[in-house]
C-alpha cells in the first residue's frame, strides 16, 4: 500500500497522528512535542521520542531534509481558548507558535496541512486571529482552505464553517473545535476548487449512547470528594446564583437528564474537573476518611470522573488501542501521576473526530491525484 507520509508537529500524546493512523494509508516520519512528560507517554505508545522544538532552526532544517505530505499540527490552545489569557498572537511562548508552523509549511510545501484548536479561535480577537491564519494560508502560503472562497481577491467565509463538536462523532462529549484542513495550490492548480468545501458534520459510529454508559464501577475512593469539599462547591454555586449567575459544578449524569453528556474535557492537569462531576453512589465508602483529604467522603455519592472515563471521552481508550483480538492495549508508562493524565487526555484531541478528518483528505486526495496524474 502506498501511504502519504505526515509529520506530528505539537504533537502531545500523538491523538492526532493515531487518529490518522487508523484512516488507513497514512505513515508518520517525524514528531515534536517539548512537553517532558507528554513526550514520555509519546514513546511508550509509538516506541518514538518525539522531543523536538518546532521553532527551532535544527529542526526545520530536519523538516526540509525529509519528504513528507501531509503536515499534522494541533498548535497549543491556552493564547485562544476561554480559559486562557486572551493574548492570541501577543503571547510571545504560545501565540507565536503559528509563525513557526507556518514558516514550516513556506519551506517545505506539503500537499495538505491539517490544523485544530480551541473553538474559541474563530471568536479571538473579533475574529481577526482567524482572519489572520485564513488569509496567511491562503494568500501567502497559497493553500485551498476547506471552507473559504476568494472574491474579488478578499476571503469569504462563514467562520462556524471550522467547528466541529465532538458529541456528533460518537463520544457523549460536548467538545467544540477549530478545524483547518489546506490542499497546496501549487501542486494541484485549480482543481483544489473543485473539492468539497465543507468539513465532516459528524460521523457514522457511535462508541457510547451517553456518559452513563462508559462509567467506570466501583472506583477508587479517592476519585470521591469530601463532604468539606462538596460543601464548599454547593455555597459557591448558591453564591453565584443569588448574583444572578450560572457559575458552579455541575453532575453531569444527574438523573433529570436523559441523555447525559460531558463538558469540554480541559487541559488543566484535573483541576476544572467540578465541570464534569458524576453521581454514583457507594455506600461502603461513605464517610471514609481518605489520604489528602481534610473531612470524610460525602454522604451523596458525587466523584469525579476518572483519568479511564477521560480516555474513553477522547477515544484512547476502548477505541484506538484495540488489537486485532478486541483487546485494549492502551497504558500510561508507570509512575505518570493522575494530574498529568488528565492534562495529557484534556490537551488531546477527539480521536474519532480527526479519524473522519483523516478519511475526507484521504478522499480529496484520491480526486486530486486521479485529475491530475
Amino acid at each position: 500500500m502506498q501511504y502519504y507520509k505526515t509529520i506530528d508537529i505539537c504533537s502531545g500524546i500523538g491523538g492526532i497522528r493515531k487518529a490518522f493512523e487508523m484512516a488507513g494509508k497514512y505513515k508518520n516520519v517525524l514528531s515534536a512535542e517539548i512537553d517532558k512528560f507528554a513526550c514520555i507517554t509519546y514513546e511508550h505508545l509509538y516506541k518514538e521520542n518525539p522531543h523536538n522544538d518546532l521553532t527551532s532552526d535544527s529542526f526545520k532544517l530536519k523538516v526540509e531534509s525529509i519528504k513528507y505530505d501531509i503536515l499534522l499540527a494541533g498548535f497549543p490552545c491556552q493564547s485562544f481558548s476561554r480559559a486562557g489569557l486572551q493574548e492570541g498572537f501577543n503571547d510571545n511562548e504560545r501565540g507565536i507558535i503559528f509563525s513557526h508552523i507556518a514558516d514550516i509549511i513556506r519551506r517545505t510545501r506539503p500537499k495538505v496541512i491539517f490544523l485544530e484548536n480551541v473553538d474559541n479561535l474563530i471568536t479571538h480577537n473579533k475574529g481577526q486571529t482567524l482572519k489572520h491564519i485564513l488569509d496567511t494560508l491562503e494568500f501567502d502560503l497559497r493553500y485551498k482552505v476547506i471552507g473559504t472562497d476568494i472574491d474579488n481577491n478578499k476571503l469569504t467565509y462563514s467562520s462556524k464553517s471550522f467547528i466541529r463538536n465532538s458529541k456528533n462523532f460518537g463520544v457523549p462529549q460536548n467538545r467544540p473545535r477549530t478545524y483547518i484542513i489546506g490542499f497546496n495550490r501549487d501542486i494541484y492548480g485549480m482543481k483544489v476548487n473543485e473539492l468539497p468545501n465543507q468539513l465532516p458534520e459528524r460521523n457514522s459510529k457511535l462508541l457510547y449512547n451517553n456518559l452513563n454508559y462508559l462509567l467506570e464501577q466501583n472506583v477508587n475512593s479517592k476519585y470521591y470528594l469530601s463532604a468539606g469539599y462538596l460543601e464548599t462547591l454547593e455555597n459557591h454555586k448558591k453564591r453565584q446564583k443569588a448574583k444572578g449567575n450560572g457559575f458552579g459544578y455541575k453532575i453531569v449524569n444527574s438523573s433529570e437528564i436523559s441523555n447525559p453528556i460531558a463538558n469540554t474535557l480541559l487541559a488543566r492537569g484535573g483541576s476544572g474537573k467540578e465541570r464534569n462531576l458524576i453521581l454514583q453512589p457507594n455506600s461502603k465508602i461513605v464517610g471514609k476518611q481518605v489520604k489528602y483529604k481534610k473531612t470524610p467522603i460525602n454522604s451523596k455519592g458525587v466523584r469525579v470522573m476518572t483519568p479511564t472515563e477521560w480516555g474513553k471521552l477522547q477515544g484512547f481508550i476502548n477505541y484506538a488501542f484495540l488489537d486485532e483480538n478486541g483487546e485494549d492495549t492502551f497504558s500510561f508508562p508507570e509512575g505518570i501521576s493522575d494530574t498529568q493524565k488528565y492534562k495529557q487526555f484534556g490537551n488531546s484531541v477527539t480521536i474519532p473526530v480527526i479519524e473522519e478528518m483523516a478519511k475526507f483528505i484521504t478522499k480529496c486526495l484520491e480526486e486530486l491525484e486521479k485529475s491530475n496524474f
